[in-house]
């Protein structure tokens, strides 16, 4: 005898449930992905301090300061390249090998890239740390995944605002390793000053602290992490079948998998609920999740990019001239804020004016972000550069900088709800990275490219603010993307309107 009631799993994960009553969430395995979640930003930002004065001591600008943003963002960008060439193919993996074996992957090639990454002397040693980083971390899709796995579509927004916890934290810890740690036998000559290992390799200390990091992490994973895909296949099934087709298109695995119960209770296995290919995958709501979901990567990554290097970059060519470990505390306040506000302002803004306009709203915040930083530099060069002004505009900065944060929650709702049935989540968030990794990789070096050819005194277009004028048109092309976001989120009926 069936159930009453069943579960589609080729229905929409999120239709609009507005008078259900919110399940609580499940704290155990969601604290387990929050921490989890703290490894990556903390891996990626705690080099931003320290990133333009490594670019100068490995020499590869041959004393030129015009050039040292090519460099910065060559660093940045090389990450999200590498990721974007394989982040689609772990996040489908996950699918249907389990989540926690691409996890545990992600968070090993973390910690080897970023011990590698401090032990590099060279401008291309640190190119190669940065691209193993981006090639085996796959984790960035596959937590999200996992966290739409172990919610529903009552409190899904509830766990989205607490998102922001791990990344702020990331965002403040990160800076601050970066910046404090940062050749230390300069800094700490007493505690350091003998050590010549830290002499060569100065950035080796600040960089140990997130691979460190990341190994606890993958021994938190092996030991406390449940699989949330209901049947998962073997990993040597899965090889043999890439094997066989040279590629990672593994909708026959399972085809061939015995109907069995899970070991967590969860869904059996069969055709109805099997990841779907590719191709069904791709309908025009993933795409316009997605599109979007790049867009504001695309504007955000850029105006990330673009701080470090006008903060270090010396006042009279257009920036404001501070040393590593006060970019690193201006960074960490950032975060810090970005954590308060999210946690206690993104739900109940979120309730209150609706997806769609919270994402817009955040979207349009950047607009004053782009504006603040040629303010700072003319406040900077009018009145001095310790004047109270200066850094009442750099606070302005900062907090105005918060708000695009916003819109991650949104598009991340979005994202999920497009998903045509659950099995597929891996893979529509793999789509999802896959566009965004692309953007990331070109962002960063595109920004400090015009930011460098922007204070560039033999050309100087638009005053040195043409890198500014550039990202407010990209920031207006994100909210025309954001009008096709729909205001209700996609249901049951969207399906079988697009397979009319």
């Amino acid at each position: 005898m069936t159930s009453a009631t069943t579960f589609d799993e080729e229905t929409p994960l999120l239709p609009e449930q507005q008078k259900k009553k919110p399940t609580p969430l499940p704290w155990a395995q969601f604290s387990i992905l929050l921490i989890l979640q703290l490894a990556e930003p903390l891996t990626s930002q705690v080099i931003y301090p320290f990133l333009p004065q490594l670019i100068r001591d490995v020499g590869v600008t041959h004393g030129d300061e015009t050039r040292v943003g090519y460099y910065v963002g060559l660093l940045q960008s090389i990450f999200f390249a590498t990721q974007a060439i394989t982040v689609l193919h772990w996040s489908r993996l996950s699918d249907h090998i389990g989540r926690k074996p691409v996890i545990m992957i992600g968070l090993f090639g973390l910690s080897l890239s970023m011990y590698c990454f401090g032990l590099s002397t060279t401008f291309w040693g640190a190119v190669l740390s940065r691209s193993l980083n981006g090639a085996l971390n796959g984790n960035i899709g596959v937590l999200k995944s996992m966290i739409a796995e172990i919610t529903d579509s009552t409190n899904l927004a509830q766990a989205y605002s607490y998102l922001p916890i791990a990344w702020s934290t990331g965002g403040t810890l990160g800076p601050m390793i970066g910046g404090f740690l940062s050749r230390p036998t300069e800094r700490f000559p007493t505690v350091f000053g003998n050590s010549e290992f830290l002499k060569e390799h100065p950035y080796f200390l600040a960089c140990a602290v997130p691979a460190t990091f990341s190994a606890v992490a993958w021994l938190v994973t092996l030991t406390c992490l449940n699989e949330t895909v209901a049947t998962p296949s073997s990993v040597r099934l899965v090889v043999k079948n890439w094997l066989n087709k040279h590629n990672l298109a593994l909708q026959s695995v399972s085809d061939g998998l015995d109907n069995k119960p899970s070991a967590t209770g969860g869904l059996t296995s069969s055709k109805k609920d099997a990841p779907l290919p590719l191709k069904k995958v791709l309908n025009s709501r993933v795409l316009i999740s997605a599109l979007n979901y790049a867009c504001l990567a695309l504007v955000d990554i850029s105006s990330r990019a673009i701080q470090p290097v006008f903060f270090s970059t010396p006042v009279e060519l257009g920036g404001l001239g501070l040393a590593p470990h006060h970019i690193g505390k201006i960074l960490s306040i950032y975060g810090l804020l970005n954590g308060f506000i999210q946690i206690f302002c993104f739900a109940k803004t979120h309730a209150r004016f609706g997806t769609k306009r919270v994402y817009q709203a955040g979207i349009a915040s950047s607009l004053l972000v782009f504006i603040s930083f040629p303010i700072i530099n003319y406040i900077a060069r009018t009145a001095g550069e310790t004047h109270l002004l200066v850094w009442l505009a750099v606070a302005f900065h900062v907090v105005v900088s918060i708000f695009i944060n916003f819109s991650y929650g949104c598009v991340f709702i979005y994202i999920t709800a497009s998903s045509p049935n659950r099995a597929s989540l891996g893979t529509v968030n793999g789509i999802a990275q896959f566009g965004v990794s692309i953007v990331r990789a070109i962002g960063p070096a595109t920004a400090n490219s015009l930011f460098s050819v922007s204070i560039d005194p033999a050309r100087h277009y638009l005053g040195g603010n043409l890198v500014y004028w550039a990202m407010t048109g990209l920031t207006m092309f994100a909210l025309l993307a954001g009008s096709y976001l729909p205001k209700k989120l996609w249901g049951p009926e969207d399906d079988s309107e697009e397979e009319s």
